[in-house]
């Protein structure tokens, strides 16, 4: 039986929690049998250096948290997309064209349940060169293509409490609840060169869901955004009416394989009983030990599977978008909401080869879960906990994380147990 090797890259910030322990399970699950070979997968950080546009790059898929921000790397990554087919769970080419404004954009049109939203101009215009040339040689070319405009009727037409926040932020920087038309001017002067959008606020809500997505897996948790990150994911699990659960999971599911997105996380607000997304297009979801915890081990096993499934099964990345797919749904105004939701899913599952992808984890990868609560219980797993508490905590506080974070993982593998034990 032939052997070949995938080698996975990791594109990455300043994480090590989440990526020790990816590659701790990468290198359990050992070789994969699969179609008449045997396939074996080994991960590799990557790193920044000039590169040759015509080189071959050594990475069946990368994994990427960095080219958001960066343009090297974000360069390097459309290059091994384009010209040698590298898979990547998120398009580089959508993620940077479009922020959350273009996902406000696409499910409004998709009949999704969007809050009201304004898109407002830079209070202060970021320097552009050539906008800065034209300016000198036409000093009247600002006025002729920047219409005033009354800030105090677009907050009247939205009602108070709304929310400015940046039209491509990340990690509620820049977001403010706005409660008054003074708090609006203040905060939109205080905005500077960042372009913000202005929404209608969701007050009184019964629910705030994050729901987090790896490939075709959706984990959607109880979230609560007022607390300290190490406490903003509750462990709950029937939060939501199984409809609702559902339906988010869709609206999830949706707006990744409409943009081509992988590896995304989703929030949304459910008040009096109808989900309404509020964020849809994080480019580095929270995988944070810290933060995940219960959820950690969930999230590392799906990063493995969804990966191993891609580069074993070759699956080819989707540079494309079929939008007209979508949009022949959402355009109709005699299909009910709750069809369009169907149909949705059928797309979306379709893109993500859902059947395939289930039968391969079942047949390949029936060890995986097993091995993930034998590593969570594991020394080596208990090192990286206790450094990741120190390096995210005050010394004064270690002990008492330390014994919060043990307690809550030791209570998933003895969840996991459970089930497994329930089903056999």
């Amino acid at each position: 039986m032939s052997e070949t090797q995938h080698l996975i890259g990791l594109l990455l910030g300043t994480e090590e929690d989440w990526p020790t322990a990816y590659e701790a399970l990468v290198a359990r699950v050992g070789p994969i049998s699969y179609r008449g070979e045997t396939h074996t997968l080994r991960t590799e950080r990557i790193v920044n250096e000039p590169f040759d546009l015509r080189y071959k790059p050594r990475y069946s898929l990368v994994i990427d948290r960095l080219a958001w921000w960066y343009d090297l790397p974000r360069a390097w990554l459309k290059k091994v997309s384009l010209m040698d087919d590298v898979y990547l769970l998120n398009n580089p080419f959508t993620f940077q064209a479009m922020e959350k404004h273009s996902a406000y954009c696409a499910l409004i049109r998709l009949g999704i349940r969007v809050p009201d939203t304004w898109l407002i101009p830079h209070k202060v215009p970021a320097p552009i060169p050539h906008f800065e040339y034209m300016a000198a040689k036409f000093p009247d070319v600002a006025s002729r293509y920047n219409a005033s405009f009354d800030l105090q009727e677009i907050g009247a037409a939205l009602g108070y409490p709304l929310y400015m926040k940046p039209f491509d932020g990340g990690q509620w920087v820049g977001v403010s609840r706005i409660g008054s038309p003074e708090e609006l001017r203040r905060t939109y002067d205080e905005s500077g060169e960042r372009m913000m959008h202005v929404q209608r606020a969701l007050e009184d809500f019964e629910v705030f869901a994050r729901s987090l997505s790896i490939g075709p897996e959706t984990m959607v948790m109880k979230f609560r955004p007022e607390r300290p990150m190490h406490d903003r994911y509750e462990v709950a699990h029937d939060f939501l009416s199984p409809e609702l659960g559902s339906e988010i999971v869709t609206i999830s599911q949706l707006v990744n394989a409409f943009f081509r997105w992988e590896f995304n996380s989703c929030e949304t607000i459910v008040k009096d009983g109808v989900a309404y997304p509020i964020d849809y297009a994080n480019a580095s979801p929270d995988v944070a030990l810290t933060s995940l915890h219960y959820y950690f081990p969930w999230a590392i096993a799906a990063l493995v599977r969804w990966t191993a499934f891609c580069a074993i099964s070759q699956r080819r990345m989707r540079l494309n978008q079929n939008t007209r797919d979508y949009f022949e749904t959402g355009d109709r105004e005699d299909v009910p909401y709750e069809d369009k939701l169907r149909e949705y899913r059928k797309l979306s599952d379709a893109y993500f080869q859902v059947d395939e992808y289930r039968t391969f984890c079942g047949e390949q990868l029936p060890h995986l879960d097993e091995l993930v609560v034998e590593y969570v219980e594991s020394p080596e797993f208990d090192s990286l906990l206790v450094q990741t508490v120190v390096a995210t905590f005050p010394p004064h506080e270690h002990e008492h994380f330390i014994a919060h974070f043990r307690g809550l993982l030791g209570a998933w593998a003895a969840d996991q147990r459970a089930a497994a034990a329930a089903t056999t």
